[in-house]
């Protein structure tokens, strides 16, 4: 890929600078200007300043680069959950506890667990098809934005070779490159327009590609985790008698609270960190939070059912 390439075209010009200097430094010694502990001392602080340079260079690209997704599911050292499936499974998880436990609240006020167990499972179905269809549109917007953007590379690379180099020079600009650098490296990568793309994508752009695979996960990954979110709330209900509404309420209260504290603190400590006294703050505002939101959910959904049952209002 483009930063290898680079990183070679980088020290081979800074080599053949440096066995300039030192060949002048050899004929400045043949007339007497130079000692040969000098021509030494130059040797050597060409390979030390190679060594840098390509430290720092590798460094620098290597942070810049955008790592894609298949890389990430691919990891052969250890195994690790991919980012954006956490992200989606957080995602369906906190619409799961919130939603359905504000329903589930809400039809308890109409007194027989039947009623609870029925409604609530068609919302955690029809949610669960929600979140997933929506989430494989989403993932296939990100492919079809990158295949538009990789089009419109590929013919600004044909058609404004100007305005690439360009596009060139800005990004190895900035990372205070001499500009005799800049110009190899934008010679090397112009040879080859296939490294010149991925160039651009990586760190012009900064996309990955997204495989239709990954829409395909994302949607399984949010239709799941909404659906074990929101059967949480409805488990009390299918343990007491039918007639026992409003133990099972309760009960269910309570799990969900415990639940929302839980998942608040869980999902703020995965992004800030698990350690710390002001990580822990964090996470327990973010499990507060959770609470708050679930608490108000489930009572704006209580209201409004007794509200329209005092009113007498049936549908």
């Amino acid at each position: 890929m483009a930063p290898r390439s680079i990183r070679q075209t980088f020290l081979l010009g800074e080599n053949n600078r440096s066995s300039k200097q030192m060949d002048s430094n050899i004929t400045m010694a043949a007339f007497g200007g130079i000692s040969d502990e000098s021509i030494s001392d130059a040797g050597q602080s060409h390979t030390t300043q190679v060594d840098l340079e390509d430290q720092r260079v590798s460094r620098r690209f290597s942070k810049q680069r955008m790592p894609s997704d298949s890389s990430e599911d691919h990891t052969s050292t250890a195994f690790k959950i991919n980012r954006r499936t956490i992200s989606d499974a957080i995602l369906g998880l906190s619409d799961g506890l919130t939603v359905p436990f504000a329903l589930s609240a809400g039809l308890s006020s109409l007194g027989t667990t039947k009623i609870v167990i029925l409604g609530g499972l068609a919302e955690l179905v029809a949610g669960a098809i929600s979140m997933g269809l929506g989430g494989f549109l989403g993932a296939r917007s990100e492919l079809e934005s990158y295949n538009v953007t990789l089009r419109n590379t590929k013919l600004q690379i044909e058609k404004y070779p100007a305005q690439t180099s360009a596009l060139v020079y800005d990004i190895f600009h900035a990372y205070d490159l001499s500009p005799s650098t800049i110009t190899s490296m934008e010679k090397k990568l112009q040879s080859s327009p296939e490294q010149l793309l991925a160039f651009l994508m990586d760190f012009h752009h900064k996309e990955s590609f997204p495989t239709l695979g990954r829409a395909y996960k994302t949607a399984a990954t949010l239709a799941i985790s909404y659906f074990l979110g929101g059967l949480i709330p409805l488990i009390p209900y299918f343990i007491v008698a039918r007639t026992e509404v409003m133990t099972a309420l309760w009960w269910s209260i309570g799990v969900m609270g415990i639940t929302l504290l839980v998942f608040g603190y869980s999902k703020t400590c995965i992004v800030v960190g698990w350690s710390g006294w002001k990580n822990v703050l964090a996470g327990t505002k973010g499990g507060l939070q959770m609470l708050l939101v679930g608490a108000a959910a489930a009572g704006a959904a209580i209201g409004l059912v007794r509200a329209i049952e005092q009113g007498g209002i049936y549908l």
